[in-house]
């Protein structure tokens, strides 16, 4: 498995676009995988013939780790290439012959002069099979003596999961646990050699969140027991509610052994995938941003006046637009004038960045989950530009085309929840980002306008918009203008000529 990019340590592989047997070719595509976020399709770095496919379709496999055989052919063009022995008795070898160049003759190191030096034979010697007697080598000790042998230990020498020293992580895995502020010093790994795992950070957390908390008294999650107690504390003796008679409970026929479910059973899904990055960013979202929301009601009828003469405009011919298009235009503007909002804050040098442009995000909905792609420099496009981004992003959104790339480097978001016919919500701020705007649904609502000093109620287009932020960078004073000026935009859109 080839590195994705973006720091990811793991990936699942989607679909298989080879079979064994397959011959392919430089760049075609042998499988798509699946990152945090996004499919992406890994090409062939060689040329040759598919002989295996190592990993099933769903398994997630970590970087490095083998997915695929693949024969290029090259280990047998050599050995066919190579010349046959020459046996004997078979004629004379067809290779050319070459002489032996004799070896140079190498001074000799100072081991082997010693060596040589040892042997001083009496008187020179007259044949070659002479024997001379070895001279007498005199070693002195040098260095500290040699350690005597030690008793066995009478105490466990086990390192104990407290020592810091005996951490053993992975650096994803370490940052994960400073981020939910975990000391891994106190974790017990489960993996290999003890190395500690995502896992056991989250198992970490959620044991802490439970010691926080006060007892409210024992919680009865057996279904027997909770059967036994109501009908024993509460129901009528062979009563019961439901249509299935006395002794039943609540409905379930047979007592403390029948089945609740009626012999349906229970769908388990693997956590994997965006819904995996999604439910791990948010966790970091809320262990470590302060929330705070606010919310406002305005009548946005200028605004939706706006967008039906867009509409008819010849420039955006061929474009979807909607309300969304001027939502995201405030926000740019309201973020020019309030720039407290498009900061980050960086925990490790302990600072507040403040980001020279608006990478504005949009929270899409897909059938593979919560996809959040932004838009890089949105506050430097024009209203036609913007319209155009927001179309190309939602489409390769939809079709789960994006990149790592695409949705990294946000510095502030949009999520819409009136497209669901919700008037307002109190979302969850984007990775390190420090707010959120909310769109809330857009109805026909009694409004009190008042024209020529004179009160009427009317019939308006009315939202309630809502703004998350980051109370440790943004104060109530900030967060609150910028809710402000983007009602006023909204309100009426040719006050951003002011902005």
């Amino acid at each position: 498995m080839p590195d994705p990019g973006e720091g990811l340590v793991e990936a699942e592989i989607v679909a298989w676009r080879v079979a064994e047997g397959d011959i392919v070719e430089v760049n075609d595509v042998l499988v798509e995988i699946e990152t945090s976020k996004s499919l992406v399709e890994l090409p062939s770095p060689w040329a040759g013939t598919i002989k295996s496919l190592l990993v099933a379709e769903g398994t997630t496999v970590e970087v490095g780790a083998a997915i695929i055989e693949l024969d290029d052919g090259v280990a047998e063009s050599v050995e066919t290439e190579a010349p046959a022995p020459n046996l004997v008795g078979t004629g004379p070898s067809e290779a050319p012959r070459s002489r032996r160049r004799g070896r140079r003759r190498e001074e000799p190191s100072e081991v082997s002069q010693a060596i040589s030096d040892s042997y001083e034979p009496h008187e020179p010697g007259r044949r070659p099979d002479e024997v001379h007697p070895a001279g007498e080598v005199h070693a002195q000790p040098v260095g500290d003596p040699l350690p005597t042998a030690g008793k066995a230990p009478t105490e466990s020498t086990l390192v104990l999961a407290s020592d810091p020293t005996a951490v053993r992580a992975k650096p994803p895995i370490r940052k994960y646990a400073k981020d939910l502020g975990v000391d891994l010093g106190t974790v017990v790994g489960s993996g290999p050699d003890g190395t500690i795992t995502r896992a056991d950070v989250e198992a970490a957390v959620a044991f802490q969140r439970l010691a926080d908390e006060p007892r409210q008294g024992r919680i009865v999650n057996d279904h027997s027991t909770f059967q036994r107690e109501s009908r024993q504390d509460t129901f009528p003796p062979g009563g019961g509610y439901g249509p299935f008679g006395a002794g039943s409970g609540f409905g379930a026929g047979g007592g403390a052994q029948s089945d609740p479910f009626n012999g349906r059973q229970e769908r388990r899904v693997p956590i994997r995938g965006v819904r995996k990055a999604t439910a791990e960013n948010l966790v970091r979202s809320v262990n470590t941003h302060v929330h705070v929301t606010e919310w406002i009601t305005i009548d946005v009828t200028p605004t939706m006046d706006f967008v039906e003469k867009l509409k008819n405009r010849r420039e955006f011919t061929g474009l979807r637009i909607s309300p969304l298009l001027v939502y995201a235009k405030a926000i740019c503007l309201a973020l020019a004038r309030n720039p407290d909002l498009n900061t980050s804050w960086d925990e490790e040098n302990q600072e507040i960045v403040y980001h020279p442009g608006v990478n504005l995000g949009v929270a899409a909905a897909t059938p593979r989950g919560l996809m959040v792609p932004n838009i890089k420099n949105a506050d430097q496009l024009s209203l036609i530009e913007l319209c155009r981004a927001i179309n190309q992003l939602v489409a390769v959104s939809r079709e789960g085309k994006l990149q790592p790339g695409d949705y990294t480097g946000g510095t502030f978001t949009i999520t819409n929840v009136g497209v669901f016919g919700v008037d307002a919500g109190t979302p969850i701020i984007n990775g390190n980002e420090s707010a959120i705007f909310c769109m809330g649904a857009i109805q026909r609502r009694p409004w009190v306008v008042e024209t020529n000093g004179v009160e009427e109620v009317v019939p308006r287009s009315v939202t309630t918009l809502a703004i998350a932020f980051d109370h440790r960078i943004i104060d109530g004073e900030q967060g609150s203008q910028f809710l402000h000026d983007v009602a006023e935009i909204l309100a009426e859109p040719a006050l951003a000529l002011l902005f």
